[in-house]
C-alpha cells in the first residue's frame, strides 16, 4: 500500500481553500491541507467558519476534482486555551470531511496542557477528527518526548502526534523516541529537507521553518531514516515553503517539484 500525499496549506499560502484544492488536483496530490485559523494574530488564515460562499466552493472544487481536505490548521493550546472558541471551527471540519487537525503545544505548565489537550480530543471526537499534537522548537512543546508525554497521560483515542521532519531535527529529537510512537498515534508526517546548519535563535527557527524549507534531498535531514521509522503508508503532509524560491518558479511548478522529491525519498523504502 503506497502513502497518499497531501499538499500543505504553507507550501502555497496564497491560495485559499478552493484554490487549494485546485492546485492539488493539476499538480498530482491526494489531498490538501487548509488553514482556517492564523498561526498568530494577522497571519494568513481563510476562516470558511465565517464565509460560506468559499466553503460552499470549497465543497463544489472537491467534489468537482476528487481531492479532500485532509488536515485543517491550526489549534492553539496555550495558556488562555478556550475550548468554547473552537467549536464552528470542527464543524466545519465536519462538513469538509477532514480528518486531522494539527494542535501546536505553547503551555508552559505541561499539566494544564495535558488537561486542555485531553478535552480538546474529547470535544474533537463526535466531529471525527483527530487532534495531532505537533512538538516546535521554539515552543513550550519543544520536543519528542515532551509530546509523547502529553499524549500519553491524555490518553485519549483520537490522539495523535505529528512528526514535521525540520522539526524533529531541529530540535533534536531522537530516533529512540521516534519508535516508541505507537502506530495509532501517527496519522500523518510532514516531509521537506533543511540544511545541516540549524538556526540557534527563535527568529531563526520560525523563519527557516515558514520560509526556507528545502526539497527533500536536498538537504542533511536524514528523511530515508525517517520514514524507514514511521508506520508504512503513513499519510503524507508536503509542507515545503520557500519564498524565494516559489516567486521564482510559480507555486504550481514548486509543487510539482515537492511532490516529486517527496516521492523519491519515499517510495524506493
Amino acid at each position: 500500500m503506497q502513502a497518499s500525499y497531501s499538499i500543505a496549506q504553507l507550501t502555497a499560502l496564497n491560495y485559499n481553500p478552493p484554490q487549494m484544492i485546485e492546485l492539488a488536483a493539476r499538480t498530482g496530490y491526494d489531498q490538501a491541507g487548509v488553514r482556517l485559523l492564523p498561526v498568530a494574530p494577522g497571519a494568513v488564515a481563510y476562516s470558511l467558519m465565517d464565509n460560506k460562499p468559499m466553503l460552499r466552493e470549497t465543497l463544489a472544487r472537491m467534489k468537482d476534482t476528487g481531492v479532500r481536505i485532509f488536515d485543517l490548521e491550526l489549534i492553539l493550546l496555550d495558556e488562555d486555551f478556550d475550548l468554547q472558541r473552537y467549536l464552528p471551527f470542527f464543524e466545519v471540519g465536519a462538513e469538509l470531511g477532514a480528518r486531522a487537525v494539527l494542535v501546536a503545544g505553547d503551555d508552559p505548565q505541561e499539566s494544564r496542557m495535558i488537561e486542555n489537550y485531553a478535552r480538546l480530543c474529547d470535544a474533537m471526537q463526535p466531529f471525527g477528527l483527530s487532534a495531532d499534537l505537533e512538538f516546535m522548537p521554539w515552543t513550550a512543546l519543544n520536543n519528542l518526548a515532551s509530546a509523547l508525554r502529553v499524549v500519553e497521560q491524555a490518553d485519549r483515542s483520537n490522539a495523535g502526534i505529528l512528526v514535521d521532519a525540520l522539526h524533529f531535527d531541529r530540535s533534536q529529537s531522537s530516533f529512540d523516541d521516534l519508535k516508541r510512537i505507537p502506530a495509532q498515534w501517527l496519522h500523518y508526517a510532514q516531509i521537506c529537507d533543511g540544511p545541516a546548519e540549524r538556526p540557534t535563535s527563535r527568529e531563526g527557527l520560525i523563519n527557516a521553518a515558514r520560509c526556507e524549507r528545502l526539497l527533500p534531498g536536498e538537504g542533511a535531514i536524514d528523511l530515508a531514516r525517517i520514514w524507514r521509522t514511521l508506520p508504512a503508508a503513513v499519510p503524507v503532509s508536503v509542507e515545503i515553503p520557500h519564498d524565494q524560491r516559489i516567486a521564482h518558479l510559480g507555486v504550481e511548478t514548486w509543487a510539482r517539484q515537492a511532490l516529486a522529491a517527496s516521492k523519491a525519498i519515499i517510495e524506493p523504502l
